[in-house]
């Protein structure tokens, strides 16, 4: 169930306190450059960006918001969200929900931190059926919502772009603060475009407003095949996003510096865009120039953060594999990060809970009586301190169940013969699924285990002991043999380890609940 692993696995290499003072300065020093009023595109998560925290070790998922904070009287926050992402369902990965739900946890997640979102911008938008639900529930609830369809003559006809028919035939938002902040809940959502509508009206109304990008990846001044830039590679291996040296930066200033292809290859087109607009040279020479990104400079501990990379690298290249086995993902996708993979001569026992489900899985099939329609499971996770705990499948429990619970055992001390969940809650369990619910697998998934562990704590100190434990748990790897399922996923996530698995399904059946 537990071995004992060497140090501790969570080193502070990022100093959050730093990077908020020099990204405010720059931020600050933009708006003073642009007539007091910036359009700020941000890059990546606004809440909860969890892959920076998993390669920079130490850094606040929060921060970016921790930073908008304390510029909140001075910034006006604008939500995009492509239609065709609302249309097709596309999922956010770290919580398991559509982007437009997404939008609307995030319009909820900033009001406690004190932030309205002034308007939602539906990007590219062409009346789609799922687009105008989404419309019409926004706007229900009180929120407002701006439309904006495809830019006509993008992105070769700048004088068609720069026009009453282009940007201009986009409704102009009124904001007040002098920053406005542009996000969205991922990439392609709009957030450019709908920066450089903004600054189109602005200057047709006579004011000279900006535009900047908060940026996080790539990081700009770390070398090219740095594992950090690596990991962005294969977090974006989806949509085809790949790093190359900025030319336009070491052209203007002899500097090198990366950026991404989507950037570089735009980058002459929203220069010509910007002239136009403002009517004489662009303030910018080069896609780098257009980016707040201080992150690399509050690198602390450069090992530490190469090592966190190489490891989400191989988190990707899991999930990647799970996801085509689904049929979300495609096979060129999984052969990108799987290059990744070979370049760090990685393979999949550098990650170490892989080697110790796998042990698990083969211990669980020498048991008899184990085992679920005759498919063995089995799963690790590595605490804090390197200790690796392990958990099967059973008739009584998912091996992810099993697992949560042990790892909660160990880290209270619990002795391994004392049971945690009594037999006269888990029949009970067991019964309701069966005979009301209808269910034909009665194991319990990590959800129902977890419920049943607090049920258990009002009478049961050990097990009270080990519910104060799984706060623990949070950062922690894990790997399953097998894909978690939904009920499975949702506990893990919400327990915030980072998992990963085998593509193999848990159960030879279609439909899995």
């Amino acid at each position: 169930m537990a071995g004992n692993g060497a140090g501790m696995i969570d080193p502070v290499a990022f100093d959050n306190e730093f990077y908020i003072r020099e990204q405010t300065r720059c931020i600050l020093d933009r708006v003073e450059r642009f007539d007091r009023k910036l359009y700020l595109e941000f890059g990546g998560k606004l809440l909860y960006d969890y892959h920076a925290a998993r390669v920079l070790p130490g850094y606040d998922p929060n921060v970016k918001m921790r930073l908008l904070q304390q510029l909140k009287d001075q910034a006006d926050i604008l939500l995009c969200i492509y239609a065709g992402d609302i249309e097709r369902k596309k999922i956010r990965a770290d919580f398991g929900i559509t982007y437009d739900t997404d939008a609307m946890k995030l319009i909820d997640d900033l009001k406690p931190w004190g932030i309205d979102v002034l308007g939602v911008v539906i990007t590219r938008f062409d009346s789609q059926p799922a687009a105008m639900l989404f419309k019409n529930k926004l706007e229900r609830r009180g929120i407002k919502v701006y439309c904006h369809r495809f830019t006509k003559g993008y992105p070769t006809d700048v004088d068609m772009i720069v026009s009453d028919e282009g940007y201009g035939a986009n409704e102009s938002i009124a904001t007040e603060k002098p920053l406005v902040i542009v996000t969205g809940p991922g990439p392609g959502s709009g957030k450019l475009a709908t920066c450089l509508s903004q600054l189109y009206h602005d200057y047709r109304h006579g004011r000279k407003s900006g535009y900047a990008k908060f940026e996080t990846f790539p990081i700009w001044n770390m070398p090219l095949k740095h594992p950090v830039n690596i990991a962005y590679e294969a977090a974006t291996a989806d949509i085809r996003d790949f790093n190359l040296l900025d030319p336009y930066h070491f052209e203007a200033y002899g500097q090198t510096a990366v950026n991404y292809n989507r950037d570089v290859e735009v980058f002459p087109v929203l220069r010509r865009i910007l002239e136009k607009i403002t009517g004489g040279e662009s303030f910018y020479k080069s896609p780098t120039d257009m980016g707040v990104n201080r992150a690399g400079f509050a690198v602390v501990d450069d090992a530490a953060v190469q090592e966190a990379a190489k490891q989400e690298v191989l988190r990707r290249y899991f999930r990647y594999q799970c996801e085509y086995a689904m049929g979300f993902a495609d096979k060129e996708t999984v052969q990108r990060v799987e290059l990744f993979v070979r370049n760090f001569n990685l393979d999949r026992s550098y990650r170490k809970v892989v080697s110790a489900a796998h042990q698990a899985a083969t211990e669980a099939q020498n048991q008899e009586g184990k085992g679920h329609n005759g498919i063995y499971c089995g799963a690790a996770i590595q605490l804090r301190d390197g200790t690796i705990v392990t958990g099967s499948n059973s008739p009584l429990m998912h091996a992810a169940s099993s697992l949560i619970l042990h790892a909660a055992k160990h880290l209270a001390e619990v002795p391994a013969k004392i049971k945690l969940l009594p037999p006269s809650i888990t029949d009970s369990i067991s019964r309701f699924k069966q005979e009301i619910l209808g269910e034909k697998a009665v194991s319990l998934d990590l959800q129902e285990a977890l419920i049943a562990l607090s049920i258990s704590a009002t009478t049961n100190p050990a097990a009270q002991l080990a519910l104060e434990k799984l706060g623990e748990l949070k950062g922690c790897e894990v790997h399953i043999t097998h894909i978690p399922t939904p009920g499975d996923e949702a506990g893990l996530r919400r327990l915030g380890v980072n998992v990963t698995s085998d593509p193999n399904f848990a159960t030879k059946n279609l439909f899995i609940t």
